[in-house]
């Protein structure tokens, strides 16, 4: 998904046993007071999808977050300092495994890690990769390689970004774009370079809907002058597109196996909503 929102910013980002999660897992709840100098935090992972590919198979073995202690404001900031000395590395806690992108969509997200780190802004999220990434396209796996050989990724955030959605708790989805992640050379291999876009539920808004039939094996746009989201719907034609800022937007449909391409204008997206388009019949 690509934004051009204020809050919203896509960053681009350099890779740096196996488990495939195939459905969205939430924070337990948990009514204990968060201690003192501590913040607990919750990150997802879901997917901005692709029809390019089957599986999109990446190998996460750990993630850890860069806290500013200096700042507990948490409030944006354009030109943090990272020669301060007032920073500290935590780690969250993961299920390491090769996680299939692709199943993640639709507003499908997975835990990818929590944990209780330092109380402050957190400026830095790294995830480290392991070497057993693929994808698989018409039923065929391909390794998957990571750009110039590097095993993380590195986001950066500007501090405000996370969701305090209780007492001394937070929450942040990672969005994952595979359409522009997946790279293929001219020598026919395929390399990782990461494209993710950091949001929250709360300050974004959504839209959703189901296609029918669902033999039109349709690819989905919902797009504005300043925002174009993609969305692949599931085998009963139900999609959702989340992330977006508020405004007015179209929805194009881009139907196959001979059923007529379907454009809806006027759409009114607001923030904290989901605007619900019901069912879009297709004809040929």
């Amino acid at each position: 998904m690509k934004s051009m929102g204020n809050l919203f910013k896509y960053v681009m980002v350099v890779a740096a046993g196996t488990i495939i999660f195939f459905a969205c897992s939430k924070e337990k709840s948990d009514n204990s007071t968060v201690p003192s100098g501590k913040q607990e935090l919750n990150l997802y992972l879901t997917d901005g999808p692709t029809d390019l590919f089957d599986k999109v198979l990446v190998d996460i073995k750990s993630v850890k977050v860069l806290v500013d202690t200096c700042d507990k404001t948490r409030r944006r900031r354009d030109n943090w300092d990272s020669t301060k000395k007032c920073t500290v590395w935590d780690s969250l806690r993961i299920t390491p495994g090769v996680y299939d992108l692709l199943t993640l969509r639709n507003g499908i997200d997975t835990l990818l890690g929590s944990g209780m780190v330092t109380d402050g802004s957190i400026r830095k999220i790294v995830i480290t990769l392991g070497t057993n990434n693929s994808i698989v396209k018409d039923s065929i796996s391909y390794p998957l390689n990571l750009l110039n050989n590097q095993t993380t990724i590195t986001i950066k955030l500007y501090g405000h970004e996370w969701d305090n959605y209780s007492s001394g708790r937070y929450r942040l989805w990672l969005d994952f774009d595979c359409g522009r992640s997946v790279v293929r050379l001219r020598n026919g291999e395929f390399y990782l370079a990461p494209f993710i876009r950091a949001f929250i539920i709360k300050e974004s808004g959504a839209v959703k809907g189901t296609i029918k039939p669902t033999d039109a094996y349709p690819i989905i746009s919902v797009y504005n002058a300043t925002d174009t989201a993609y969305a692949f719907p599931w085998r009963d034609g139900q999609w959702k597109v989340r992330g977006l800022d508020s405004g007015t937007y179209s929805v194009f449909v881009n139907a196959g196996n001979g059923y007529q391409d379907t454009t809806i204008n006027n759409i009114s997206v607001t923030v904290g909503k989901e605007t619900n388009l019901g069912t879009i019949t297709l004809h040929k």
